[in-house]
Parts: C-alpha cells; structure tokens; sequence
C-alpha cells in the first residue's frame, strides 16, 4: 500500500487542500516551493495512463481549478504541472508555483524535517471547501 492510499484512507495525516469523491490534492511536505500542491486519484493506479477516462478527466479538471487558484492566491506568476510517477506508485500530479524555474529545483528539499507551522499557513490559504 503506498504512502498516498494511507493518506486517502486517513492513517496518515495530510494539509489536504480540496477534496471530492474522485480526487484528492494535499500540500507536498517537502516543498519545491511554497504551495506545491499533489493531485492524486483516490482509486489508484501507478500511472496516469492506466486511469479510466472518467478519472483522467476528473484529475486533470481539478489539477486546472487548483492551478488557477495558486495563481490567485499566491504572488507567483507560473505555476509549473508535472506526471513523474517514479517517487510514489500511485498516479499523481506536481502543481509547483514559480516566477523562475530555478524556483523549484531544489535537490536539498528532501533532506529536512517538514516545516509543519509553513504547511499549515498554506493549507489555511490554499484550502477549497
């Protein structure tokens, strides 16, 4: 079972950002930048492409309204869109915001303990109802 079917399923705790009954989006705890959101299909799958279309559909729909709301919400210009699938076998998309794409390429991201007090600001910031 992957770290995303435990946050789906609630034993492992996340600053979830919208949730409907298709798609889950929740903060990154390791941010490449400040609101890094993950969008993830609560039925999983290890690869976007092994979706049914209705799944497809409704992740990329609510990876656009989250997108759209970083942009106004957030001071950042750009907000980058990414499907890597190598980190986590559950499909997921990267919703990084940035004025510069050396904004989000930071390698030592991964090494410290999450900044809870930064998440939970965002997640207060960023949260769809």
């Amino acid at each position: 079972m992957s770290i995303f079917q435990k946050i789906i399923d609630g034993d492992v705790p996340a600053y979830r950002i919208y949730e409907d009954d298709t798609v889950l989006a929740f903060l990154d705890i390791h941010p490449a930048t400040p609101g890094h959101i993950l969008v993830i299909p609560k039925k999983a799958a290890e690869f976007v492409w092994d979706l049914t279309d209705e799944t497809y559909q409704a992740l990329m729909s609510v990876t656009k309204k989250l997108a759209l709301h970083l942009r106004e919400q957030l001071p950042q210009q750009y907000v980058h869109m990414s499907i890597v699938g190598t980190d986590v076998p559950h499909a997921h998309v990267h919703l990084i915001p940035f004025d510069t794409a050396a904004d989000f390429h930071n390698p030592k991201r991964m090494d410290g303990e999450p900044d809870h007090q930064a998440l939970a600001t965002m997640q207060k910031r960023l949260r769809l109802t």
